[in-house]
């Protein structure tokens, strides 16, 4: 029990450590994916943090496993570099039994990270997507430039001819007011300003010394002249501030459980089951319907043949028709079946990674022997580069209908776990070591010598 304590413990901070530097990773990738949607809206920094937060559960998914992996590497790295695998095998402990501790808690990280997956991940899902469509329709702040037409602002085009930077104030002032169409109305002044309202919704045009000219689109002999002093002209301001609704948008596959995506499966199914009886009823019911026309027509005897053949080759072609069209509606139906199937595999398939880069991680970092970070962070992207690969790879061919979605979605699982058992049995049954250093010698003098610096601050910090 102490050993199995022993062994978990060692895996605790690297997998810490590595799950911290993948998550700041992922962060930076997303934040500099989605800057240019985010700069100039004018949104606060708690709708920011909202957003990251959204976005950080398919993040959790991702790096968890990738974790686990590194985690096993650098923990068996260490204690093989320690000569404390050796140990542990002098006294009778086999590698099996050092693997156990560390499969048991992959086990329990695999169901916790299934439920999270499956009740977490959705909900996040659907709020990034709706608080994301909320900011992309959200338009930057109304900018206004000397002698050129504004249009942004809905049923209004702004011309000022000259701003006052140090004091925001506007001079020459012409507006176009296109709110009533059954009115042309063209306001001019000298000067005035431009502001929000307080709670963000307006956008408020203070004139002043000014005329309002107003004429009937319907009625051209009709015209109003007005002189002011003063004038305010509120607009509609809301494609400038950002409000998030409240309003609960569909949800795709990605935004549902489980037990919610499985309903929708048995209810294509079921629809699919009946367009598929309608196809038989209406094939034969087409064809009878030729058949007998023709056997009908050829009975009365009637002279015009070519009446007859002209009405059968339009029936046929009519049931041509219909038959193609429910022969789509089965290929929809199906394209569909198969795009839930993927997402519920997808939500059992991801968790048991913890379990399978176990088997990988163990036995690579017991040849290794060595357990810096940075060999481990390069053997455990080579390894996800692969399971990543099969797992979209295999998620297209199910998507289109050409593999499973069960194979889809676990082919990269059976193949890692085949080839980690593999590794298992041969660490176990010979002594095998995997030696880096040629690596080393590829890269400059300075490189290696900051790297061997590293390696040793790591090494000090994780014992």
């Amino acid at each position: 029990m102490i050993l199995y304590k022993y062994i978990l413990k060692n895996h605790f901070i690297p997998f810490v450590f590595s799950t911290i530097t993948l998550m700041g990773i992922f962060i930076l990738q997303f934040m500099m994916k989605f800057a240019d949607r985010l700069v100039g809206k004018g949104l606060s920094t708690w709708v920011i943090i909202k957003l990251i937060s959204f976005n950080l559960a398919w993040m959790v998914v991702l790096v968890i496993p990738m974790a686990t992996l590194v985690a096993t590497l650098m923990a068996f790295g260490n204690m093989s570099q320690n000569n404390e695998i050796t140990i542990m095998k002098s006294s009778g402990v086999s590698l099996y039994k050092m693997m156990l501790a560390p499969l048991i808690a992959s086990t329990v990280l695999c169901y916790l990270l299934f439920v999270f997956n499956n009740d977490v991940l959705p909900d996040a899902n659907h709020q990034a997507k709706i608080l994301g469509g909320e900011i992309s329709r959200l338009k930057p702040t109304l900018s206004l430039e000397p002698g050129v037409f504004s249009q942004e602002v809905a049923n209004y085009a702004i011309l000022v001819r000259g701003i006052n930077n140090k004091t925001n104030e506007l001079s020459e002032i012409t507006i176009y007011d296109y709110s009533n169409p059954g009115k042309i109305n063209i306001v001019t002044a000298k000067k005035g300003e431009i502001f929000f309202s307080k709670d963000q919704t307006k956008l408020i045009m203070s004139l002043q010394d000014g005329e309002i000219h107003e004429s009937d689109a319907g009625n051209t002999n009709l015209y109003r002249k007005l002189i002011f002093k003063k004038h305010r002209i509120t607009m509609d301001a809301e494609q400038f501030s950002f409000q998030q609704s409240n309003f609960s948008s569909s949800r795709g596959e990605r935004e549902l459980s489980t037990s919610a995506m499985q309903l929708i499966v048995d209810s294509l199914r079921l629809i699919k089951e009946s367009t598929v009886q309608n196809l038989k009823k209406d094939t034969k019911k087409k064809f009878f319907t030729a058949d007998s026309m023709k056997t009908t027509e050829q009975k009365n005897k009637l002279k015009a043949k070519d009446l007859i053949y002209s009405r059968a080759s339009n029936n046929i072609n009519n049931s041509k028709n219909i038959i193609i069209s429910d022969f789509n509606r089965l290929k929809y139906w199906d394209d569909e079946i198969n795009k839930y199937l993927v997402e519920i595999y997808k939500k059992y398939a991801i968790p048991v990674a913890c379990i399978v880069f176990i088997l990988i991680g163990a036995p690579l970092g017991t040849m290794t022997k060595k357990g810096g970070f940075g060999i481990a962070a390069s053997i455990s992207l080579f390894f996800f580069l692969i399971y990543w690969a099969c797992l979209i790879g295999g998620e297209k061919l199910a998507d289109r209908s050409l593999l499973s979605p069960f194979m889809g979605m676990w082919v990269a699982n059976i193949l890692l776990g085949i080839a980690g058992i593999i590794l298992t049995y041969k660490t176990v049954k010979e002594t095998v070591t995997l030696d880096f250093s040629w690596v080393k010698k590829l890269l400059p003098k300075q490189w290696r010598e900051i790297q061997e610096k590293e390696e040793e601050m790591l090494n000090e910090n994780y014992r």
